[in-house]
């Protein structure tokens, strides 16, 4: 059992350097893979031109991967630990529908009638979107103090969701076209376009996220068989709660804040990870989706850039091609949703 435990922990941490490298490979401008290795290893390349390349972009856009699929990975993990819910993703809390609202009023505020922020730059997007989503956060926060079940919040976080979304489409039905394009290429999410200050920062939320999560793994744990049984262990019931909750908010919140709002992975990979290292130990399932995040939006960002072509597909619809039939696979493996 242990050698099978740890051939499966070796096959997921070759796939995530696999990945890597072949993400590094590949894009518009053909860099052969000794090159690359030189290039990693500190050594000169032959051309200055591809050091600069693999390090000012594929690297940045490859970590931007790694980090983005980690923090969904590992808020999905959560949410659906929470809930007991195989379908519940990151987003559940409605908290990517808040950062949308807010980015939404950074492109299209002038439909509104008002111009809320004069200056366009990716800080003011990730600035806004963070904004969107800490309100959202509070007030998820304040109406989980009322309520003691879960699946109530779990409803109040989609009505959430969808009061936001309607608010988004008022704005995109006045306003202009070259506004609604500009938004519409934001919800396509993007990986390229970080430089190394907002990767610090986006290291930092991830590394913030994680450690929260790691705090509150016996709570965790213990809500996999319901708040009676948790309460039995003395799991104080709203502060796990508020810890799992913060957790996917500050996660879900940076990723959306710098990459857009990417589907399915938070979703996807918990899944995905259960059926390779076949354990409910949280203990072992944050580690293990941290890497299969990363892994699973390393590929997915491969295919979107259509290796051979020039093309680059948006982030969001190769996700979607791999988490759509990953939850029809869960709806059929489980007959039905279970709560």
């Amino acid at each position: 059992m242990h050698s099978k435990t740890s051939i499966r922990w070796a096959v997921l941490l070759m796939l995530l350097v696999v990945l890597f490298l072949l993400n590094l490979s590949l894009g518009s401008v053909q860099i052969p893979v000794g090159e690359i290795f030189k290039i990693l290893t500190g050594k000169p390349a032959s051309d200055p031109v591809w050091a600069e390349i693999i390090w000012d972009f594929r690297m940045t856009k490859a970590i931007t991967c790694i980090l983005g699929g980690s923090a969904l990975a590992l808020g999905g993990l959560q949410m659906q630990t929470l809930f007991r819910n195989p379908l519940a993703g990151p987003d559940v809390l409605g908290l990517s529908s808040g950062a949308s609202l807010m980015v939404s009023l950074v492109f299209m505020s002038n439909a509104a009638g008002v111009t809320l922020f004069v200056i366009q730059s990716p800080w003011t997007v990730a600035i806004a979107a963070s904004i969107g989503c800490s309100l959202v956060f509070i007030i998820m926060l304040a109406i989980s103090q009322r309520l003691q079940d879960n699946v109530s919040l779990l409803i109040v976080g989609l009505m959430v969701g969808a009061g936001t979304a309607s608010i988004v489409s008022v704005l995109q039905y006045l306003s202009k076209a070259e506004e609604l394009q500009v938004y519409v290429l934001w919800t396509f999410g993007s990986l390229g376009g970080l430089d190394w200050n907002e990767i610090r920062v986006l290291s930092v939320i991830l590394i913030a996220g994680a450690a929260i999560s790691f705090f509150n793994i016996k709570s965790l744990n213990a809500w996999l068989l319901g708040n009676n049984y948790a309460q039995s262990l003395g799991v104080d019931l709203q502060r796990s709660r508020f810890y799992a909750i913060l957790s996917a908010s500050i996660l879900t919140g940076g990723v959306t804040a710098f990459c857009g709002p990417i589907a399915f992975v938070g979703l996807a990979v918990p899944h995905l990870v259960k059926l390779l290292i076949q354990s409910h130990n949280h203990k072992v399932l944050i580690p293990a989706v941290l890497i299969g995040g990363a892994a699973l939006l390393l590929g997915c960002d491969i295919l979107a850039q259509l290796p051979g072509s020039i093309n680059v597909l948006p982030i969001n619809a190769i996700t979607a091609l791999i988490g759509a039939p990953v939850v029809i696979w869960v709806i059929l493996r489980n007959k039905v949703v279970r709560s």
